[in-house]
């Protein structure tokens, strides 16, 4: 107990420049350093984001479209670099403020404050983009907190429960067509690539219940003309609710083999565009890195869920005699098993959180739901703050790349911080940043990040 006295003793009287900026004495220099390292790596990653996006158009650019790009450009990495460079010297001020540091004021509140005041500088069209960015890698980091803490337990394959769930949910919503009046999205167009044109609701076929007033002759499977007549049945057996023109089955299986070859051909490109520099240097494993079965969990996973999804959607149909946006629920759920073949947890996160969104807004709509005001903005806050805390205080429990991409922006302070004086927290922090170091590979040789203004 007074070893963990002593340890409170020195986080109540570590200074801010024992903290964040132990290369300068100037609280206004430590906030100015970040801020220009801040610029410099927010510009290198946002003009790379804006140049793919213009690229992607698919047309050349006009002058408004470079001037769109350039204004874009810009003013985002204002925003990112104040992000930064404000949090550092709220960390001082709160500090000043309060007398000593606590737990959430080491990081948590001094970068919820400074993200509400920066998000106002980014674009008004990107601040949601933003948010459900940050909720996915936040929410990730903060489930790891709390397992670390045992107050929760991962389940295996949970990300694929949470990417069938929430696909699902947007699934109805496309067949309701919703996602034409209150859930406008550009997600709806990875989900029309999912199921097709045909599925897109609202309904066009009338809600017909169907009888059928006399038997169909049973086959004769002795005589050849019989099997014929199967074949001939099954490619043309179609509900007259269904929304496709041919026959259910060879609507569902074509389906399915479009999405499998799609999916191989885009894991295939992805990874022989991140191998291009051993291809040029003909250092290429071909059957290694290609020509292998994990070439195929993408289409396997895209196509098994398009059949499912299909085959039950029409069997339902033909059983209930119409159709319903409803269907989509079972459909959905029990496509959702293909998705085993590639769990991915950032893809779930993501369909999870706009699922979430559209759902939201829909029940605002409908006047179900009350409307938060600037929700996206305390939503981007609170999660950047997890994130800002994760990694300063609980470095193992962030996304690796997260830990990169701030390091980056940050011109190599984020490691720098000096959270030795926060031991009597319980949470090791000084340890969990060296072993992320290390495991990283973080070139931590200079004394000062980029930009120290060591005065």
């Amino acid at each position: 107990m007074s070893v963990q006295s002593k340890l409170i003793d020195i986080a109540n009287t570590c200074s801010c420049r024992d903290y964040i900026h132990p290369w300068t004495a100037s609280c206004a220099c430590g906030s100015a350093g970040m801020l220009l390292a801040g610029l410099k790596g927010s510009f290198r990653t946002y003009s790379t984001v804006y140049l793919l996006a213009l690229l992607l158009r698919m047309r050349i650019p006009r002058i408004k479209d470079l001037k769109n790009t350039l204004t874009g450009i810009l003013q985002s990495t204002v925003f990112l670099a104040m992000n930064g460079s404000v949090f550092g010297l709220l960390v001082c001020w709160i500090r000043l403020a309060l007398g000593r540091y606590y737990l959430s004021t080491v990081a948590f509140w001094p970068t919820f404050i400074s993200s509400m005041l920066a998000l106002n500088i980014e674009r008004p069209e990107r601040r949601t983009a933003l948010a459900l960015y940050v909720a996915n890698v936040g929410l990730e980091t903060l489930w790891k907190m709390l397992e670390v803490r045992g107050l929760v337990r991962s389940i295996p394959n949970g990300q694929v429960l949470i990417m069938g769930v929430s696909v699902t949910a947007l699934l109805y919503l496309y067949r309701a067509g919703l996602h034409k009046t209150v859930a406008k999205d550009a997600t709806f167009k990875a989900i029309q690539l999912l199921v097709g044109k045909e599925e897109e609701g609202p309904l066009k076929t009338p809600a017909v219940t169907t009888t059928q007033s006399s038997r169909s002759r049973p086959f004769n499977f002795q005589s050849i003309s019989a099997y014929v007549q199967l074949y001939d049945r099954l490619r043309t057996s179609k509900h007259p609710s269904c929304p496709h023109r041919e026959g259910c089955a060879p609507y569902a299986l074509f389906g399915g083999a479009k999405l499998f070859l799609g999916g191989v051909g885009v894991q295939v490109g992805l990874r022989l565009l991140l191998s291009i520099g051993k291809i040029i240097k003909m250092k290429m494993e071909w059957r290694k890195q290609i020509f292998n079965k994990n070439s195929l969990q993408l289409g396997l996973a895209l196509g098994t869920f398009s059949l499912i999804y299909k085959a039950v959607s029409c069997s339902l149909r033909h059983g209930c005699g119409y159709d319903s946006a409803t269907f989509a629920i079972p459909a959905g759920l029990l496509g959702s098993v293909g998705l085993l073949r590639f769990p991915n947890t950032t893809i779930a996160l993501y369909a999870m959180w706009k699922a979430l969104q559209l759902f939201y807004t829909w029940g605002i709509e409908e006047g179900v739901l009350p409307e938060v005001p600037h929700f996206v903005f305390i939503m981007y806050s609170f999660f950047t703050a997890i994130l800002f805390h994760g990694n300063i205080m609980e470095a193992q429990t962030v996304r690796p790349s997260y830990y990169k991409f701030l390091m980056h922006i940050s011109g190599n302070r984020i490691s720098r911080f000096d959270t030795q004086a926060f031991e009597g927290y319980g949470l090791n922090s000084y340890h969990q940043v060296c072993e992320v170091v290390k495991k990283l590979n973080i070139d931590m040789t200079s004394p000062y990040p980029s930009f120290a203004l060591a005065v």
